[in-house]
């Protein structure tokens, strides 16, 4: 749901099950995920109606709330293994429909966690990958109470989790709480550097994490990192601008000197760290000057990959309700192109400075 073209894949993807359907076959066709999430939130129904007529073929909408963790997943690796720590999002950037599609940020139970983490590990799994919308703030919820946080967008009586019980006297006893601060002032406890530290000590070979907002990166969560060697050393931190009045449009609650700061603050703790990014070209107004700006910050912090993605509005977010799609499609594509090459295809920069030298 965060790009248009992930939304029209669904639509195609169901559509051929459609087909196989009436050719005979017997299948019963379910969507969940955040498409469902969305349409349970929307209180007039449209979005709700738009689904249905769009895949006539899908026998049951289920929001993502109502499938929980009764039964085990089914992993298609025997090695590599995505474990959920918490669902939902309590940040609002205006370009992002997450919180309206998965409501607010409800961490799992963490000696749940924990129980998993063990049990793949005597399976034979070799890593771990922790997720999140936020990794970064899991557990606010268990110290200050999931009434605390967001409660504008749930859906009444369910939540991710809800047939588990989340009390701060499941918590570990021998940890203090990170405070995250933001701008001089302490904005949520979170017990994420404590968990993956326990995670990575059960000797996986790898333990990742995704997704991370710069704003949460405390100095307990790289200190985690630079003593636990098994930790992934290449950290995911989307930027999406390189500019500070596109970030304050977004609703980003960070500067470009601030990511940097932390940019800098990674690398001297964490030597052998690479960073990738998410970033969005063509936000709405963002002129020729503020795109410069997003490309020379990239080119300083010399990114190993980038997620690019052209701005496309999404339903239910600031930004399509208050902002107009004003730069076009060619500049967008021109400007994607452009921030591709630069991070994603280093081989071609290569060449061009032999061209150029030649």
């Amino acid at each position: 749901m965060v790009k248009q073209q992930a939304e029209h894949r669904v639509y195609s993807l169901v559509h051929n099950l459609g087909e196989r359907k009436r050719q005979g076959e017997a299948l019963k066709i379910v969507v969940t995920g955040c498409m469902i999430g969305a349409a349970a939130r929307d209180k007039t129904g449209h979005y709700l109606r738009l689904l249905r007529d769009r895949m006539p073929e899908v026998d049951e909408f289920m929001p993502i709330e109502e499938i929980g963790f009764d039964h085990a997943p089914l992993r298609t690796s025997h090695r590599e293994a995505w474990v959920p720590i918490s669902n939902g999002c309590n940040n609002f950037c205006t370009f992002c429909i997450v919180p309206f599609t998965r409501g607010r940020e409800i961490s799992r139970p963490y000696n749940e966690i924990l129980e998993e983490c063990i049990d793949l590990l005597q399976k034979g799994y070799t890593k771990v990958t922790l997720l999140g919308q936020n990794v970064n703030s899991y557990g606010a919820d268990l110290l200050l109470g999931a009434e605390n946080i967001q409660v504008l967008r749930d859906i009444p009586g369910s939540d991710y989790f809800t047939k588990q019980k989340r009390s701060i006297k499941e918590l570990p006893t021998r940890y203090k709480p990170t405070m995250v601060k933001h701008l001089g002032k302490l904005r949520i406890p979170t017990l994420f550097p404590q968990l993956l530290r326990d995670v990575a000590q059960l000797r996986f070979e790898q333990v990742d994490f995704l997704s991370s907002n710069p704003w949460d990166f405390s100095d307990d969560l790289i200190k985690t990192i630079a003593q636990n060697k098994n930790i992934s050393r290449v950290i995911h931190l989307p930027l999406q601008s390189g500019d500070d009045d596109v970030l304050r449009k977004m609703n980003r609650w960070y500067t470009t000197e601030e990511y940097f700061d932390l940019v800098n603050k990674l690398r001297r703790y964490v030597p052998d760290v690479t960073l990738t990014t998410d970033i969005i070209v063509g936000f709405p107004d963002e002129t020729e000057d503020q795109y410069q700006n997003t490309y020379k910050f990239c080119e300083k912090v010399k990114y190993r990959k980038a997620y690019i993605s052209q701005y496309s509005p999404r339903p239910f977010t600031a930004a399509s309700k208050m902002l107009q799609d004003t730069v076009d499609h060619a500049t967008k594509e021109r400007r994607w192109k452009s921030l591709d090459t630069l991070i994603n295809k280093p081989s071609l920069r290569s060449m061009a400075g032999i061209h150029k030298a030649i």
